[in-house]
């Protein structure tokens, strides 16, 4: 069975829109983000830097090497890998000169003003240019001597994004080897990495590996959600436990060249993410599960954690991507895997809060909460019984002939409770669960009338509602009557009890 799947996909710009305050040149890891240019109504590049630096993003990887992307991070400290495009392989795999001026122009002509850090050659080549994967490695070969020529090589690292799919026999990680008919490519393009003390580029897509092992995966086990230890997957040749499909992956990619006798050589993650938005036979392509993956994954790669194989030493991630691209040709997942929209608004609210250094990628402070797609109605009776009950929520703007009574159904109602208690509690990501009914979104669910806290007026100003107090008892949860069946929401509503500590 195989735990790994790719996405091929070239032409677009990686940028890691997430923060780490601390950032420095020599930190150890970090998450950077992508950007791809497939956009109808693509920001102009100084654009994208003040979107970047608003989010204190360090790294960025752009699939070209753009001179007005290059001009514009210039002296922004922001480490920048940029790319041979796999249209020009050929070209520089063929001719040391033609490397040369590449570098020349692209790197020389940039170097030190804009950071430029590593250097990608290609993307995705041995799966998408089969022709072009006999030079691939003199392709490496010739950008490495012009910047040794240069006297850039101990500064900027050459590599080439591979796909994770090149990884036979994935799980248990520990019986994973690469495609026997690439070895002729990776044996020397290993030593090659070895040598220049840089690493192995792989892009990893768990979405695609749960899409592809046809209900063996688990979501959860994609999402790096939490499983108790008896849906753990277990590697029978180590007992080692893997609690996500990122982290078999990695791991599988170690025992792969390990296989051909590579031990030393670093992994970074060029690709991951998961899309937000597919097509009607993609109904695990969500603003939920896209929120969920990345902001796990940040967590997980800033956090230190390791993988099961290399416990704490991290891999370093470039999200995919910064902005959706609209342009992009395929199915409606392949335009939505942004963190943002061209607007620099951004697609949904990352759930940072908590995880030290790292910033929400929210650029308007304007969230709300609303009821989670699909959530069950007992559920939210019993979740809106509590908040206008002992979350201690006014709610009298939900009763007949208030503002906010119609539309009269739970799915309505619960949104304007769970809203009101998120604000009220500051807006902490905890505040916003209500037992997994709830999410946060950026869009005002604020209707007619029936205006919510924390709301934008048409002029661009905040709305003046204040929140109720903590012992608010204008209302209580008695004489809000919703027809529901007593006893359900009585059970219901202890169930919430139960997990109301995360959120209280």
């Amino acid at each position: 069975m195989g735990f790994l799947g790719s996405k091929a996909t070239a032409g677009r710009l990686l940028l890691l829109l997430i923060a780490v305050s601390a950032a420095t040149a020599d930190e150890d890891v970090f998450i950077g983000v992508n950007i791809g240019t497939d956009l109808s109504d693509m920001p102009h590049p100084t654009q994208v830097v003040a979107l970047l630096k608003a989010q204190q993003i360090r790294h960025v990887r752009l699939y070209d090497a753009d001179r007005a992307m290059l001009v514009a991070l210039a002296n922004t400290g922001i480490q920048v890998m940029i790319s041979v495009p796999n249209e020009q392989i050929l070209g520089i795999g063929q001719s040391n000169s033609t490397a040369a001026n590449w570098v020349s122009q692209n790197v020389v002509a940039h170097y030190p003003a804009t950071n430029i850090t590593a250097i990608a050659v290609g993307s995705d080549v041995l799966t998408t240019l089969p022709n072009a994967a006999k030079i691939l490695v003199n392709a490496l070969k010739y950008i490495q001597s012009a910047l040794v020529a240069s006297n850039l090589d101990r500064q900027i690292k050459v590599s080439t994004p591979l796909s994770s799919s090149i990884i036979l026999d994935s799980f248990p990680p520990s019986q994973a080897f690469f495609n026997r008919s690439l070895n002729p490519v990776l044996v020397p393009m290993l030593t090659f990495l070895q040598s220049t003390g840089s690493f192995l580029m792989l892009n990893i897509y768990p979405y695609y590996d749960y899409m592809q092992s046809n209900g063996v995966i688990p979501l959860d086990y994609s999402l790096f959600k939490s499983l108790p230890p008896n849906k753990e997957a277990v590697d029978s040749n180590t007992l080692l436990h893997y609690t996500n499909v990122f982290d078999a992956v990695v791991d599988a990619a170690y025992y792969a060249m390990a296989f051909l006798n590579f031990t030393n050589v670093p992994i970074i993650v060029t690709e991951s993410g998961w899309p937000s938005k597919g097509d009607s036979n993609e109904p695990d392509a969500t603003l939920e599960n896209a929120n969920t993956y990345n902001s796990n994954l940040i967590r997980h790669v800033l956090n230190k954690t390791g993988t099961p194989k290399h416990p704490g030493l991290a891999v370093s991630t470039f999200i995919y991507e910064l902005y959706n691209e609209d342009m992009k040709p395929g199915p409606i997942s392949e335009k939505n895997w942004g963190l943002f929209d061209a607007n620099g608004t951004p697609i949904y609210i990352l759930r940072l809060t908590g995880s030290g250094a790292v910033l929400s990628n929210d650029t308007t402070n304007q969230t709300f909460c609303i009821t989670k797609d699909g959530a069950d109605p007992k559920m939210l009776q019993a979740a809106l019984d509590w908040a206008c009950g002992p979350g201690k929520v006014d709610c009298s703007a939900l009763l007949q002939g208030e503002p906010c009574y119609e539309p009269d159904n739970v799915i309505a109602h619960a949104t304007y409770a769970f809203d009101t208690y998120y604000h009220k509690m500051g807006k902490t990501p905890a505040a916003c669960d209500f037992n997994g009914v709830a999410a946060i979104t950026t869009t005002d669910p604020s209707h007619g009338s029936c205006i919510f806290p924390g709301s934008l007026g048409k002029n661009g100003t905040l709305v003046n509602i204040t929140a109720p107090s903590l012992n608010s008892t204008s209302v209580d949860s008695s004489a809000y009557n919703l027809h529901s069946n007593a006893f359900t929401s009585i059970v219901l509503i202890i169930e919430i009890f139960i997990s109301v500590a995360v959120f209280l």
